[in-house]
């Protein structure tokens, strides 16, 4: 598995926690999504992230956005008008607030992730 480290206080450990799609958002599969957050600030969490193969909409709030690199594997994004892009390993990826479309991996995902939520 891949590490953070965080200044001043070395690497960062804690346990991971299972989650799948909720089934009125799940578009193929029910991917199992195993994740592992190694720190929370009030407005910004972030860790180590895998998922199964899947497909599954998403849709961002206004105050919401997300940065991730992919370690392992392949996901696409798809935006509302069909579009998508898709990154493999060693890519990376934002998620803009407002954000509506569908998350799919394509091949089972480990990615960094970075969630910064602005509350007014």
């Amino acid at each position: 598995m891949a590490d953070i480290f965080i200044a001043g206080q070395g690497l960062a450990h804690a346990a991971a926690t299972v989650d799948y799609p909720r089934p009125e958002r799940l578009v193929a599969g029910n991917p199992e999504r195993l994740t592992t957050s190694l720190y929370e600030h009030p407005n910004m969490s972030c860790g180590i992230w895998h998922c199964d193969v899947g497909a599954w909409r998403i849709v961002f709030a206004d105050n919401k956005q997300e940065f991730f690199q992919v370690i392992k594997g392949m996901v696409r994004l798809h935006d509302a008008h069909g579009e998508f892009v898709q990154i493999h390993a060693g890519q990376a990826g934002i998620i803009p607030p407002g954000f509506v479309g569908m998350f799919e991996v394509l091949e089972p995902v480990e990615k960094y992730y970075v969630i910064v939520e602005i509350t007014a």
